[in-house]
């Protein structure tokens, strides 16, 4: 890359780091109604386009296949009429949530006479980093939006067409609105020293969250000056206690693996326990084998499984419990114990989702108290891991890190507070 190409894009992130930096002071001071009717202009105009960014994400889906794009990350980026619709719907669910901005809590006066409280106020500009998922454009602009933050996208570039046709679309429904066109911005040239540049604004981004795979995260935490809410990487686990109701268990655990498999709170490891084994195991097997999952057992679980001459069931790899599938896969192991099983999820899981199904309330308190998870589960899918299933509306992320906000992360997550003080002319003695 010649000096002058290095220099034009440096300014080109400047330039979009400045307008939006400008735009959120601006937007900080926008009421309530005046963004929701903002929302819900949006909300129309993606739908008034929805051909022209169906064609767009269908540009897309070609061209990642030529690439060789693997099938999670395919369905990752596949838009159609239904999902575009969710995607519509959940922006506008974002419009009948609580504003948290201005906020007051923790109200206090103390015996000087001085007045206290906090006041929620908008992070201010958010850089988000994110690989394949078109939705997360919508989902992003109008949580920013509602909470008062300004937001510059960096997609990647398997999914440049969607994302100009989405961030168009929103722009175009801002127009004629009080809300400033600049709120959202997205980074139109694809190569990836655009996310080292944009790393290093920290004069104007005031978080950086990245949505990918480990090695996006990890890029991000190494080299940004700005703070890094990392997550989204799922190694989700289910245990089946030995009083689990064995029939509706099997259905948790479908749905947890099969509903959608690509996305980071789909199931990918199955701890049983060895008094049930023998009977769960097969039955698990045969029900999702019939919608195409594969099983990596380790050498108890292969053991019990073995028999059933399915050439769907393996031996568990070396890498196999540390593996996030995004796929049809689904590893099996049997424990011995409530406290193995809390072991192997402490020393494989990545602290997003996990559960246990149990009738045992003993157990299932223990379960809580001792796996530290973003969200731990009791009878029932970590499918539930999503800021629509919790009411939220939608999420911008689903963070994994404990320094601020942990699990999806709504409207709330995306605020900060600042301390107001009311005195009678006090003076500090």
């Amino acid at each position: 890359m010649t000096e002058l190409n290095a220099m034009n894009r440096q300014i080109s992130i400047a330039r979009l780091c400045r307008q939006a930096k400008t735009a959120a002071r601006a937007l900080a001071h926008i009421t309530t109604p005046q963004k929701n009717a903002a929302l819900e202009k949006i909300a129309d105009q993606i739908w008034v386009e929805r051909f022209e960014i169906l064609a767009s994400n269908a540009m897309d889906v070609a061209e990642a296949s030529k690439t060789g794009l693997s099938e999670a990350m395919l369905d990752r980026l596949f838009l159609d009429e239904k999902r575009l619709s969710a995607i519509i719907a959940d922006l506008r669910q974002v419009t009948g949530l609580p504003d948290p901005v201005g906020e007051i809590f923790e109200e206090q006066v103390l015996p000087n006479g001085l007045q206290l409280h906090k006041q929620r106020v908008p992070l201010g500009v958010l850089g988000v980093i994110y690989e394949s998922r078109p939705n997360v454009t919508v989902d992003v602009a109008g949580l920013a939006l509602k909470s008062g933050n300004c937001v510059i996208l960096r997609g990647g570039s398997e999914t440049i067409q969607s994302n100009l046709a989405l961030v168009g679309a929103i722009q175009r429904g801002l127009l004629g609105t009080d809300v400033p066109v600049d709120v959202v911005q997205l980074i139109t040239d694809t190569d990836r020293a655009n996310v080292l540049e944009l790393l290093q604004m920290d004069h104007y981004i005031d978080m950086i969250i990245p949505r990918g795979g480990a090695g996006l995260h990890e890029f991000c935490r190494k080299n940004s000056r700005i703070p890094v809410i990392t997550g989204g990487i799922g190694i989700c686990h289910l245990f089946v206690d030995e009083s689990a109701d064995l029939e509706r268990a099997v259905e948790v655990i479908r749905n947890a693996k099969v509903q959608r498999p690509s996305v980071c709170n789909a199931l990918d490891t199955t701890l049983i326990h060895r008094a049930v084994a023998s009977e769960f195991l097969p039955r698990l097997v045969r029900r999702l084998a019939a919608d195409g999952v594969t099983f990596r057992a380790d050498e108890t679980a292969w053991s019990i499984l073995k028999k059933l001459q399915n050439e769907g069931i393996q031996p568990a790899g070396i890498q196999d419990f540390d593996t996030e599938w995004l796929s049809l896969v689904l590893s099996l192991k049997v424990v011995n114990s409530l406290e193995e099983a809390i072991d192997h999820i402490a020393n494989h899981s990545t602290a997003h989702s996990d559960g246990i199904l149990t009738e045992n309330k003993f157990h299932a308190a223990q379960f809580l108290e001792r796996v530290d998870s973003a969200a731990v589960y009791v009878n029932a899918s970590t499918r539930f891991t999503d800021g629509s299933q919790m009411g939220l509306g939608a999420e911008i992320a689903i963070s994994t890190q404990r320094l601020h906000a942990r699990g999806p992360m709504g409207l709330k997550e995306l605020t900060t507070y600042k301390w107001i003080v009311k005195g009678d002319y006090n003076v500090r003695p």
